[in-house]
């Protein structure tokens, strides 16, 4: 049986899988078109899991025809539209701090919607969490640094929030009655349709699978192939950190689940810095503290209301 404290644990794995696996597309990007990476790691997840479970239980994946519209909604708002506003934030010259903020503001939605709309409580400790995490994130990021103001760049990361909103609370709902498995593939395989859609796949730059990539910070000069990057951005950098989210949001909520994944930059920060050589100064170190405190408070909101 799931329990609460394993839901937890699989949140915070996820975000560790998923900023881990930052270092991998930061590479991949230096020689491939964003999209595209976005593209190949929905359709790839979209073989690699729905193979797997068409071999062993197909019925997981079974929908009735009233859930179709529901699924779709779920896949190209809560996957797509959030790789394409994130992604399309950075093209248009937005500092990566600032769209990871906007991002994150996907929590404030969240409670928002649960209490103006649901007509729900929300703990007071929640709302401090939110506030302390994004506070956090913001002095993690520095978004005051190297600020660029482009009205596109920042609708799309703002699209991003609200589409991660969209993809947390369509998530909560969607795995009270499906396997995260089965939640994961309908969710990339509509993601994959709007993707073929948008980017028709006979345009796909096949010459990346044996393009060489320079591992770059402490490997600098490692050359590896590209379908080995890319392969492991698909599995390490999306089927298993996506499944590690879902299978814990379980027993989570959503709000508990969107501010426990602000740990996410935090830890990708570590990362860079491991990697990169990109330290941190004590402004930065104070706001990860900030991170961690809020979501600390989520996660006693969560218990005691």
């Amino acid at each position: 049986m799931l329990t609460k404290h394993r839901g937890e644990f699989l949140l915070v794995l996820g975000a560790i899988f998923f900023s881990a696996s930052g270092l991998i597309v930061t590479v991949i990007l230096k020689y491939m078109p964003a999209f595209r990476v976005a593209q190949f790691r929905s359709v790839t997840a979209v073989i690699i899991l729905g193979s797997y479970v068409l071999l062993t239980r197909p019925h997981l994946i079974r929908a009735k025809k009233s859930e179709i519209k529901k699924l779709a909604l779920y896949g190209v708002v809560g996957f797509a539209f959030v790789n394409f506003g994130y992604l399309y934030g950075i093209e248009r010259g937005v500092p990566l701090g600032l769209v990871l903020i906007l991002e994150f503001t996907a929590s404030i939605w969240i409670v928002l919607w649960i209490r103006l709309v649901r007509k729900h409580y929300v703990a007071n400790q929640m709302w401090l969490a939110v506030f302390l995490s994004f506070a956090g994130l913001v002095l993690v990021a520095k978004v005051w640094e190297g600020f660029k103001f482009d009205l596109i760049g920042l609708a799309a990361s703002l699209l991003c929030a609200f589409a991660l909103a969209a993809y947390f609370l369509m998530s909560e709902k969607i795995g009270k009655t499906r396997e995260p498995i089965a939640t994961l593939i309908f969710g990339m395989g509509f993601a994959s349709v709007f993707w073929l859609i948008v980017l028709p796949p006979w345009n796909f730059p096949f010459e990346i699978f044996t393009t060489k990539m320079n591992l770059g910070g402490i490997a600098d000069g490692t050359m590896v192939p590209g379908w080995i990057m890319l392969t492991a951005a698909s599995i390490f950098g999306t089927v298993v950190p996506y499944m590690l989210v879902l299978s814990g949001m379980k027993v989570l909520s959503a709000s508990t689940s969107s501010v426990i994944g602000m740990l996410e930059p935090v830890v990708a920060g570590g990362f860079a810095w491991l990697w990169f050589g990109q330290s941190w100064d004590a402004i930065q170190l104070f706001g990860g503290a900030i991170v961690l405190t809020g979501i600390y408070l989520a996660d006693r909101a969560k218990s005691t209301s």
